[in-house]
């Protein structure tokens, strides 16, 4: 979940800058943002003591290399 809602979130801001750039309002990157952090914050909850800063990149290497493996 932690990832997943990095990546939803992290590819909504180009969408957002596009739909301002556009004069469109960026409304279903809004949604996006909401549901990556929507995300991001169920993963945190559930992981005892959170996730520190610094882990970020440790836990994305070890999700993506789970599946790529």
């Amino acid at each position: 979940m932690f990832v997943s809602g990095l990546v939803v979130a992290g590819f909504s801001i180009p969408a957002i800058m596009g739909a301002l750039a556009d004069g469109r309002a960026p409304r279903v990157a809004s949604i996006a943002v909401l549901v990556g952090g929507g995300l991001v914050a169920l993963a945190v909850n559930q992981q005892p003591g959170g996730y520190a800063v610094g882990d970020i990149p440790t836990v994305f290497v070890e999700v993506v290399g789970r599946y790529i493996d």
